[in-house]
């Protein structure tokens, strides 16, 4: 059966390949996918979409496998419209498409210390949905609030409780498009937060395969953590060492390779398909298992079908 989709204002593009849009450079095509031109157009489309209609909100893909077999319904993809940086005071008013980079650039620049995000890929509307952090902070450490748009079209607002942010997770209803984030940082010196960022990047360059196509950490690290995802320190166990010590380092599939220079690092060495690199992951999960005990759970997020 045909899908019918309500009209829009934005691009509705039918069998869109997602390769491209994502990281890893793999995957099948949305069904659909809608780029909205403003708040109102994303409101009406979803209010009038069928219910049954499963809708994924995809970021810039940093953090993202699509399967090979591609994504049923509608992907919606944010983009110019959704990505404005404003500065008030300590608070920080940004798009959902805004990346976390710019962001932290433009923070700094009016003495906002948002400086954990400088080294996230990725766009604001993901460090919320994942509670993404780096050096110690969290999203949910500096949030205030954000817009999103329910499945049902109803635009609202959600602090920080109803966020519910766990580690690497929030609580946000399914099918629910972030389109706005309220950040908060403390204030700093323009030149030393400038400075602080260099040492991060100076920090992530060392040790992560920056110039490999990978989507950032694939598991998340089996320890403890509170509300906020902050670590236990009683438990504070890395995915990557019990990898290390399982001796997989380096450890191929297809085209998939778990990095030689940080091997929670999962990577599209060329050629590598969605099944290779969620194949890997799955045997690299087995292994450790086995080895230590452990359980390690996807960082990455898998969607589409295989």
């Amino acid at each position: 059966m045909t899908l019918t989709l309500p009209p829009v204002r934005g691009a509705l593009t039918p069998e869109r390949p997602l390769a491209d849009l994502t990281w890893l450079r793999v995957g099948g095509p949305a069904e659909w996918l809608f780029q909205p031109a403003d708040l109102d157009d994303l409101s009406a489309f979803l209010g009038a979409l069928p219910a049954d209609v499963p809708v994924f909100p995809m970021g810039v893909g940093s953090n993202l496998i699509v399967r090979d077999g591609g994504i049923r319904g509608v992907v919606i993809r944010l983009g110019r419209g959704f990505n404005g940086i404003a500065v008030a005071g300590d608070r920080v008013t940004a798009g959902a498409a805004a990346l976390d980079a710019h962001v932290a650039r433009r923070a700094a620049e009016a003495g906002v210390d948002l400086t954990f995000l400088r080294t996230i890929p990725g766009a604001i509307g993901g460090a919320v949905r994942m509670n993404a952090g780096c050096y110690g902070s969290y999203t949910a450490d500096h949030f205030v609030q954000a817009t999103v748009v329910l499945r049902d079209g109803t635009v609202t607002t959600i602090g920080r409780d109803e966020a519910g942010f766990g580690y690497r997770h929030s609580t946000l209803p399914e099918g629910a498009v972030i389109v706005e984030a309220v950040l908060e940082g403390a204030a700093g010196d323009p030149a030393a937060l400038e400075a602080k960022m260099a040492d991060q990047l100076a920090r992530r360059d060392a040790t992560q395969p920056v110039k490999d196509r990978s989507a950032g950490s694939t598991f998340r690290n089996p320890a403890g953590f509170s509300s906020t995802g902050r670590a236990d320190d009683v438990h504070d166990l890395k995915a990557w060492s019990l990898i290390d010590r399982a001796g997989l380092r380096g450890h191929r599939l297809g085209g998939a390779q778990m990095s030689e220079k940080h091997p929670n690092f999962l990577i599209n060495t060329g050629g590598a398909s969605a099944a290779d690199l969620e194949g890997l992951g799955e045997w690299v999960r087995a292994r450790v298992k086995e080895m230590s005990g452990h359980d390690l759970q996807w960082e990455v997020i898998r969607v589409g079908e295989r």
